[in-house]
């Protein structure tokens, strides 16, 4: 891969979108396509231009929604790094955003013939933890989610299906691709704690993780990982699993959370007696057609909160990954940024 060819970021205006267009300005890339829309916020990005530079950019604003505007994206682009994806708790809008957009690009893609390889940033959310025992190591082998309809999380099935989708155009038309699933994607910018560690649902903080790791990775360290993925030769159709090293548990993040940016009282609830909580609401799902929805199910429960432990083996030994930022200093960044926020 010649510096001087095209790349395209789609979603370069997001959190981890604005950190792959700095790697690959950093390692001089010549042509950087920015694939943005119209409405979005663009601060980020713009941060990374006004540091590295925008002669080297190319922004193109438009919706993947639109296959004109895929068609006008993918023209000439030798690498292709796709990390949009449809949010929120909307079914039918995850749908579209991950894989109505997926599919369109593909086909513009496919059509222009040029592309070296289609590295999908994909997310832990589609793989399934069900059957693995607590404690066990998770990895690119862990199963993915069979019974999505179970889990009720819209985002999931987006992700999940638009793996599908890049999986599917291999096969048809010989598109070179690699899949990257990071963990939880952290750093300045994320103001939420993350859902592994627990909930504020219904107003108080109950603390799920307990002593097991969190899949953590930091943004700058997940972005070169998303880069690597696309320059590394021979390791086409490959799964690479993000997560940092020296990985905290989530009651030593909780605990440095409060410490660092807030005091709040919380409650730890024992692993077991979640469970058997989700399983009493998913009846209650079900006893009441549907009107109490099964947001707090069982498969759910497990994917979050039943603990494990997560390798980056991989994604070392075939990409050459390493961890640039260490966890305390991603720790103290993340925390530092929080604590600023609130004041």
């Amino acid at each position: 891969m010649k510096p001087s060819e095209p790349v395209l970021v789609t979603g370069a205006a997001g959190f981890v979108g604005s950190r792959v267009v700095d790697c690959l300005l950093g390692l001089g890339f010549e042509s950087v396509r920015c694939f943005v829309r119209p409405c979005s916020d663009r601060a980020l990005l713009s941060s990374v231009l006004e540091k590295r530079g925008s002669s080297r950019c190319q922004l193109i604003e438009g919706s993947l929604l639109s296959r004109a505007d895929c068609e006008r994206a993918a023209d000439g682009a030798s690498i292709i790094y796709h990390l949009v994806a449809g949010r929120g708790k909307s079914f039918p809008a995850c749908f579209q955003g991950s894989v109505v957009t997926t599919r369109n690009l593909l086909e513009a893609v496919v059509g222009h013939g040029c592309a070296k390889r289609f590295v999908n940033v994909s997310s832990f959310a589609v793989y399934s933890n069900y059957s693995l025992k607590r404690g066990a190591v998770w990895d690119e082998s862990c199963p993915l989610e069979d019974h999505p309809e179970e889990r009720h999380d819209a985002y999931m099935y987006g992700k999940l299906k638009q793996d599908e989708l890049v999986l599917a155009c291999h096969k048809r038309w010989g598109l070179p691709f690699v899949i990257v699933r990071p963990g939880i994607v952290f750093g300045p910018g994320k103001r939420m704690i993350p859902g592994f560690v627990g909930i504020d649902t219904f107003g108080f903080f109950i603390h799920l993780g307990g002593r097991y790791p969190l899949p953590l990775t930091y943004v700058d360290n997940c972005a070169e990982a998303i880069v690597l993925a696309g320059l590394v030769r021979g390791v086409e159709e490959e799964v690479f699993n993000v997560v940092d090293d020296d990985l905290p548990t989530s009651r030593d993040f909780l605990r440095q959370y409060k410490r660092n940016v807030r005091r709040f009282r919380s409650l730890y609830l024992p692993y077991s007696l979640a469970y058997a909580l989700c399983y009493l609401w998913e009846r209650y799902a079900d006893w009441s057609t549907g009107q109490l929805p099964p947001v707090f199910n069982r498969r759910m429960c497990a994917f979050a909160w039943k603990g494990h432990r997560y390798s980056n083996l991989k994604l070392k030994e075939r990409l050459g990954w390493r961890c640039r930022v260490p966890m305390s200093e991603a720790l103290s960044r993340y925390f530092t940024f929080q604590k600023d926020a609130r004041s």
